[in-house]
């Protein structure tokens, strides 16, 4: 049976009791995943204002809980419990896990999806730089065309069909620093991933977000943040427990789960969060309302008198918590394979690091597993990434190349930051011969230093009348002096990158007969080198 206690409650024509319904809590095992199926339930928007409450929309349906209402019992004394056992008598608590669900953006209707993020982005299975834009088109099978610029309105980067439509941010998980999140060309910004789908032939943009992500930009646009300055904090927790609620009763479409206007719940992004609203979502993490041990599509609206409880069995119900299955907002982990495959289809989406990666072995190869996403060099001369023994680096003049740490600092002095253990003293990156792998000057291009004769290493193969690796060279002096700095000899092999007929040996796991990433072979990267 419903417990009821009574407290006392003051109006502002003075004091009366009035009985508080609790709500009874429904002992559920918390879930470690889960995926919102939906949502909707929507809102009047209300301003307070010092010494009063007034609507600044419609008052919405009168269903369910009143906004208005859960404040005043808020400064009454109410607590988040007792508002909604008030409203929606004969429901109990539940508890879900960490989940997510899809917005549907229905101002974005119609249009391509324009986004990019302070910190970089993935897209197509590949990293895109800071500031950089992917332009998505839905595609009939499900996929998307993708173009990525420098800049919203830049010139294109590369281009791509995938089969994965959304763009990512660098970092998955919930909660993250405004720097990732995707922000739309000339709009707002989101957390979670932006993607397409289409709907009858017409353009839809999809925000796939954590749950409690996608709460904190929803509740300051249902509820006031400044209520909790007001004596109203209770009431901002029962609205995040009953919108929750709400989302996860709901699957309005096939390609989402709810919208972001007051055709569902208003939610604008991340434009009006706020700390204390997202303080109400946290300390209400994972509850919902339960009627039959369904998760109860809780209506709720702006209704200035107050409202009146709803007979709970009118209401649609969702999933049982146990029956959400996670999903969350990242890209599929990337799989390097140990045999090389040269066919278009399999480099299709990759960076050229990815490939040149996966060429030389992958995790298996000497330089080990990846220890971060691909970064921007400098003046957007080209991008690296670190891995556990090593870099790679690439730029458009000489496609990927493996360094070490040291030629990273010269590169980018800022990096030291980012080195594992492992980079302490001078490591170097060699192959199983012992040889060193090529030093890439610093400064724009990232150029390998010319052979003394001015060809220029790096294509795979050697100058003709270059001198076997290692010997001194002719007119220049003989054998370097013992302080020069560390430096690939004349015809010496560019690290990663075979040489025939030279004598050079590969890196471990590279067969001769590998195609070659540079100026020298472009078509051996289709879709991925530009030539230029």
């Amino acid at each position: 049976m419903r417990a009821d206690t009574k407290i006392n409650r003051s109006t502002r024509r003075g004091t009366r009791r009035r009985s508080v319904p609790m709500l009874r809590t429904a002992p559920l095992p918390v879930l470690v995943g889960g995926t919102a199926l939906a949502l909707t339930g929507a809102i009047g928007l209300w301003q307070i204002l010092p010494g009063q409450v007034a609507p600044t929309v419609g008052a919405g349906h009168g269903r369910g809980m009143s906004q208005v209402g859960a404040f005043d019992s808020a400064r009454e004394g109410w607590t988040a419990e007792e508002i909604l056992g008030h409203y929606y008598p004969g429901a109990t608590l539940g508890q879900v896990g960490p989940t997510t669900i899809g917005v549907r953006l229905q101002a974005q209707d119609d249009a391509t999806l324009d986004t990019y993020a302070a910190a970089g982005a993935q897209v197509a299975g590949r990293m895109i730089g800071p500031g950089e834009a992917a332009h998505l088109t839905p595609l009939p099978d499900g996929g998307a065309n993708v173009v990525v610029t420098t800049g919203c309105d830049g010139e294109v980067l590369w281009q791509a069909a995938t089969d994965d439509p959304f763009v990512y941010p660098v970092d998955a998980g919930p909660g993250r620093p405004a720097g990732e999140h995707l922000t739309l060309c000339g709009g707002t910004a989101y957390r979670g991933a932006l993607g397409v789908a289409l709907e009858g032939g017409a353009y839809r943009t999809v925000n796939q977000v954590d749950l409690d992500d996608y709460l904190a930009g929803l509740l300051p646009a249902e509820m006031q943040a400044n209520w909790a300055d007001q004596g109203a904090f209770e009431a901002l927790r029962a609205q995040a427990i009953a919108a929750r609620s709400y989302a996860l009763a709901e699957n309005r479409y096939t390609y989402a789960q709810t919208c972001d206007t007051t055709d569902c719940q208003v939610y604008p992004g991340t434009v009006k969060e706020d700390s204390r609203t997202t303080e109400a979502v946290a300390a209400t993490a994972g509850t919902v309302l339960l009627r039959d041990g369904l998760i109860l599509r809780s209506e709720y609206s702006a209704a200035p008198d107050g409202g009146r409880p709803a007979d709970i069995e009118t209401f649609a119900v969702g999933p049982a918590p146990g029956e959400l299955v996670e999903t969350a907002p990242a890209p599929p982990a990337p799989t390097y394979p140990t045999e090389p495959d040269p066919t278009i289809e399999a480099q299709a989406g990759e960076s050229v690091i990815d490939a040149e990666y996966r060429r030389i072995g992958g995790a298996e190869s000497a330089i080990g597993a990846p220890i971060g996403p691909e970064m921007q060099l400098p003046q957007q001369a080209g991008t690296y990434r670190l891995y556990t023994n090593g870099v790679i680096v690439a730029t458009k003049t000489l496609g990927a190349q493996v360094v070490d740490f040291s030629t990273l600092l010269q590169l980018v002095p800022g990096a030291g930051d980012q080195l594992p253990p492992s980079a302490s003293g001078e490591p170097k990156v060699t192959t199983p011969e012992g040889s060193a792998p090529t030093d890439i000057a610093p400064g724009e291009g990232a150029q390998v230093p010319a052979h003394p004769d001015g060809s220029t290493p790096g294509a795979g193969v050697p100058p003709a009348d270059a001198p076997p690796a290692g010997a001194p060279t002719p007119g220049a002096g003989g054998v370097p002096p013992a302080d020069a700095p560390a430096q690939a000899p004349s015809g010496a092999p560019v690290a990663g990158v075979p040489t025939p007929g030279a004598g050079g040996a590969p890196v471990a796991g590279v067969p001769l007969e590998a195609p070659v990433y540079g100026p020298a072979n472009p078509a051996a990267a289709p879709g991925v080198y530009d030539g230029e």
